[in-house]
């Protein structure tokens, strides 16, 4: 067995090394022969001078005709001289065939570099005295008596030759391929073991000829050139095979979707598939070049890096079967020359189109995650400040909540930006968005790393405040949070400065992130009514309460029970008593608790989805009330009141609409209270929404008025008919000159808007006289009626005061009376009020 070895430097000194070894082993080996031949007398007949040139005619033969076998850029060529070799010691004195071997052998490998021949000769003398030698021991006589005794002898002889072949071949392949010596040993195990026993087989088969007739050793090389000849082909075979299940295995591992597993894959399996010293990928697209060997180590080439390196380029394009994709190229290296057979250009063109599918699938799916994670990204955080949104900021808290193993104190800063809505009118929604975005970036810097800075809509902002060592730091970080805001905005060239509200709440132990954030939210409500920029969550002033929370729960068994009723508190005519319409106002009749104040329900109700449902219920009988009333004579417009929740659903006015339409109340008796809140003025769908209602006809009023932030912008945009002045002002009227001025101011604006104004909390009988002298036409309150069911007020005003039906006060004056009216409520002052 000869071979080709790979230029590197490192196993050109190891194999330098081994084959001086060999060689020098070799040299006292032939010395020796040689002179055993020089002191032994010379042939004796003419049979011994054939005998010798047949074994040396079979040693040149047997190392000639090579079965070629490449590993890298190695090419291993098995022989079957070894088999000559033993025919020869077991016929002819050991001294002699070492002769024989050493001269056939060099004439075989005449055409190879000097150091190749030199250990080609070298190994197979090594060979030629570890078979004679065996046989010397063995006492070794030919020909034989005994058959099982030459047979045995023979085998031994045999199996010398074969381990020092070995032993001698397997080393410098391995260093020559680059392979461990016992992955190289266990390789095609089985054929050596059979070419062994295939090669012993034919050699006794000689040998037993040779007992019949010297001459018959002619006979014997073309028999082994034939048998060789087979088992080169199955060699060649067994190889074309294991290099097609090796394909099928390498295009089985890069159906993976990542693609630098697919890169590695590709680069340690080509290297192994087609015994590459080295396997280059580029990817065009990419801009990208990876190199690797067969060991899975793999590295990115910098980018402008020539490719050209020394040795043999086998480059093949990444193409699909049609042709028309083309990803990169990928290059196999080999140091020394190689030429690929026909079967491994087939397999390299395949391996190329099964990797460019593979990598075109690896990007798909890169592609397809991106864009996954953008769209999740953009679930979970706002688009306009790139912080978590709310869903996000629940997601994360409720992780943070039910982890057992969590750290220190979990708490939430809410943080709510006071009279944003200025910005917007005034400076436009451009500036507003800049804003917004530079309170952002100040959270974000002022918070620490492990919190969670979020918007959750408008002007609100949250912060997630985790692992912190006491309840008592949260203060301490929301204090530095919106100290962050302190300082002006440079708004396009402008200076704003932006005031903050906040609230803080500590993890509760049960309600997770939705309650810990109601009760921010409650804390925060509380530093914007008391005029504090912080406030803490206190329980003793939070409003929902345990109890509401239970009744909570039994919403909606209540709603499909029907267990929430109406009453009514009449809106009267200050002037004249008579009743010109009446609020309705919810109530829950609790089979067990009995009848509820809705203070201690309508926030659960908002919050449980059972809204729509609860409005529809209330809406009906208040409908059916008025159908009752105009029935009976007394045709009384009902106001009901709207959660400002209602308002930002766009199917509201459908459903108000639809209600009148079923009860058959034109839309003018329908009067719906708008709580003053900011969400009015916030959101378009709002304006939507009640400009749908006011166009079909149902007449809308401002409830407590003079209350919220914005009373007088309010008007501008919400399309409504009617003013209620808050029952605060009308009880403070008397003792406090700045809410009777409040009352009249309402006045004054209602007449200069053509607006009825309603006083609400009208208890005594002066507060009606001075509302009246005001310019106040209408009011409600427990002077007249407090809340009655439908069929109680309507037996009051059958029953009448003063024998007038409809009516539940005496009148200011005498019907027909001349009354001298104040300067502000005298025709064509300020303009014209319109009754209720």
């Amino acid at each position: 067995m000869t071979l080709f070895r790979r230029g590197d430097t490192e196993t050109d000194r190891q194999l330098r090394l081994l084959i001086g070894l060999v060689v020098v082993f070799a040299s006292l080996a032939v010395f020796a022969a040689l002179r055993l031949v020089l002191t032994s007398s010379a042939p004796r007949s003419l049979n011994d001078y054939a005998t010798l040139l047949t074994i040396l005619f079979m040693i040149v033969v047997g190392t000639s005709v090579k079965a070629r076998i490449r590993i890298r850029s190695t090419t291993h060529l098995i022989s079957w001289n070894e088999m000559a070799i033993v025919i020869g010691v077991a016929v002819a004195p050991t001294s002699w065939v070492v002769l024989c071997t050493a001269l056939g052998v060099a004439i075989a490998s005449v055409r190879l570099s000097p150091v190749k021949v030199a250990f080609g000769v070298g190994k197979n003398v090594l060979v030629a005295w570890a078979a004679g030698s065996t046989l010397a021991l063995l006492d070794w006589s030919w020909p034989a008596a005994d058959l099982l005794g030459m047979a045995v002898g023979l085998a031994l002889a045999y199996l010398a030759a074969a381990l020092v072949d070995d032993l001698l071949a397997i080393p410098v392949i391995a260093l020559a391929s680059g392979t461990r010596i016992s992955q190289q040993f266990r390789s095609n195990l089985d054929l050596r073991i059979g070419g062994f026993c295939v090669r012993f087989v034919v050699a006794l088969s000689t040998l037993l000829l040779l007992e019949i007739d010297i001459r018959l050793l002619l006979a014997v090389p073309p028999l082994v050139l034939s048998l060789h000849l087979a088992y080169s082909g199955r060699i060649r075979q067994r190889t074309e095979q294991q290099a097609w299940q090796r394909l099928a295995q390498t295009t089985d591992a890069l159906n993976v979707v990542e693609l630098e597993e697919v890169l590695t894959t590709a680069v340690t399996r080509a290297a192994e598939l087609f015994s590459a010293d080295e396997v280059e990928i580029e990817l065009r697209d990419a801009g990208r070049i990876v190199r690797g060997e067969s060991n899975g180590n793999t590295y990115d080439v910098p980018v402008g890096e020539p490719t050209s390196r020394p040795g043999t380029l086998v480059p093949v394009r990444l193409e699909g079967h049609d042709k028309s994709i083309d990803v990169g190229v990928l290059r196999l290296r080999f140091r020394e020359p190689v030429q690929l057979n026909e079967r491994e250009r087939y397999t390299l063109h395949t391996f190329a189109s099964a990797l460019c599918t593979a990598v075109r699938n690896a990007q798909a799916y890169a592609e397809l995650a991106r864009v996954a994670q953008a769209h999740a990204h953009a679930a979970a955080h706002d688009a306009l400040t790139g912080l978590a949104n709310r869903r996000h900021l629940l997601d994360e808290g409720n992780e943070q909540l039910h982890n057992r193993h969590a750290e220190g104190v979990t708490a939430l800063v809410l943080i709510d930006l006071n009279h944003f809505k200025e910005v917007n009118d005034t400076l436009g929604h451009a500036a507003g968005d800049q804003t917004l975005v530079q309170v952002a970036e100040r959270l974000r810097a002022a918070a620490q790393a492990e919190d969670l800075v979020a918007r959750l809509g408008g002007d609100e902002f949250a912060v997630l405040l985790r692992a912190l060592p006491a309840p008592a730091v949260a203060a301490h970080r929301a204090e530095t949070l919106l100290a962050a805001l302190h300082e002006p905005f440079d708004i396009d060239g402008m200076r704003i400065s932006v005031e903050a509200s906040g609230g803080i709440a500590a993890a509760p132990a049960t309600g997770g992130m939705v309650e810990l954030l109601r009760r921010a939210d409650v804390a925060m409500y509380q530093a914007k009514r008391a005029g504090q920029r912080i406030a803490t969550y206190a329980p003793a002033r939070d409003t929902a309460d345990l109890g509401r929370l239970t009744l909570g729960g039994e919403l909606p068994r209540a709603v499909a029970d029907q267990e929430f009723t109406v009453n009514f508190q009449p809106i009267v005519d200050l002037g004249t008593g008579e009743v010109i319409a009446a609020e309705a106002l919810a109530r829950w009749r609790h089979p067990t608790h009995g009848m509820i104040d809705p203070l201690r329900f309508l926030e659960a109700v908002e919050r449980s989805g059972l809204l729509p449902a609860f409005a529809e219920a209330i809406l009906d009988q208040a409908l059916i009330a008025a159908n009752t009333w105009r029935d009976a004579g007394f045709d009384i417009p009902v106001a009901v009141n709207v959660s400002p929740r209602s308002l930002l659903d766009a199917r509201f006015p459908g459903a108000v609409l639809a209600r009148l339409r079923a009860h058959d109340v034109p839309p003018d008796r329908l009067m719906l209270e708008l709580t003053e809140t900011l969400t009015l003025s916030q959101l378009d769908v709002v304006d939507q929404v009640l400009t749908r209602l006011r166009d079909s006809g149902v007449r809308l009023a401002l409830d407590d008025f003079g209350t919220g932030y914005s009373s007088l912008s309010l008007l501008s945009r919400v399309p409504v008919h009617e003013l209620k002045i808050d029952r605060s002002f009308v009880t403070a009227m008397e003792s406090s000159a700045e809410a009777a001025a409040i009352v009249r101011s309402t006045l004054d604006l209602g007449r200069s808007l053509a607006l009825s104004v309603v006083a609400e909390g009208v208890e005594r009988e002066a507060q009606r006289q001075a509302l009246w002298e005001l310019g106040c036409t209408a009011g409600q309150g427990h002077l007249f009626a407090r809340p009655l069911p439908a069929g109680t007020l309507l037996a009051a005003l059958r029953r009448g005061a003063d024998g007038r039906p409809g009516a539940l006060a005496t009148a200011l004056h005498d019907a027909g009376a001349v009354v001298r009216l104040p300067p502000a409520r005298r025709p064509g002052a300020r303009g014209r009020h319109q009754p209720a």
